[in-house]
């Protein structure tokens, strides 16, 4: 995903789709502006302020989402829970050769996660709070999932929100959370 340290990238490249389409374009520094409003700021002038500010090191510190890794025991258990139950999208697996433990990520929508069969990546009994919106549409989809050893609820919990809590094989829990 594009963030404002790639507005000069995007102003070019929406310059040459609309030329690719035979459309009449705006010039550069109009794209410029174009970009600069795409992230909130005012004109240009703005967004290049903020960017001089990157360089210089003010904003060079960026956390992104942590990534739970969580500890596996059964790539096939993992897999009917997380990708067949839960339906999550296998991005990509790795081991370092055949027979070797596994290690994988995993993602629905905004949720990353990693799973391991490697000893001492994650703890069994891990817990992962995942926030989330359109819970009861996920509560249906469960239930109409051939999953016998999970029938979650929603309940209701104190902080506002409703939650399906959802324990995997290996003794990990997943709170499916959704304010109100």
């Amino acid at each position: 995903m594009r963030d404002f340290r790639d507005a000069k990238t995007m102003a070019k490249t929406l310059r040459a789709e609309l030329e690719r389409h035979g459309l009449a374009g705006p010039t550069h520094s109009q794209s410029l502006e174009i970009v600069a409003r795409q992230f909130g700021c005012t004109d240009w002038n703005v967004l290049a302020a903020k960017l001089n500010a990157e360089k210089a090191g003010h904003e060079a510190i960026a956390l992104g989402a942590p990534v739970p890794v969580l500890r596996i025991f059964s790539l096939e258990q993992a897999r009917e829970f997380y990708l067949d139950y839960l339906g999550f999208d296998l991005d990509w697996e790795h081991r370092f050769e055949d027979g070797m433990p596994v290690y994988l990520q995993i993602e629905r929508g905004r949720t990353v996660l990693h799973l391991s069969e490697h000893h001492g990546d994650g703890t069994p009994g891990s817990v992962v709070f995942v926030p989330m919106t359109g819970l009861d549409a996920f509560h249906r989809e469960l239930a109409a999932r051939d999953y016998p050893k999970m029938n979650p609820g929603i309940e209701d919990v104190p902080w506002g929100a409703r939650m399906i809590t959802v324990v995997d094989p290996f003794g990990n829990t997943l709170r499916f959370n959704e304010y109100r």
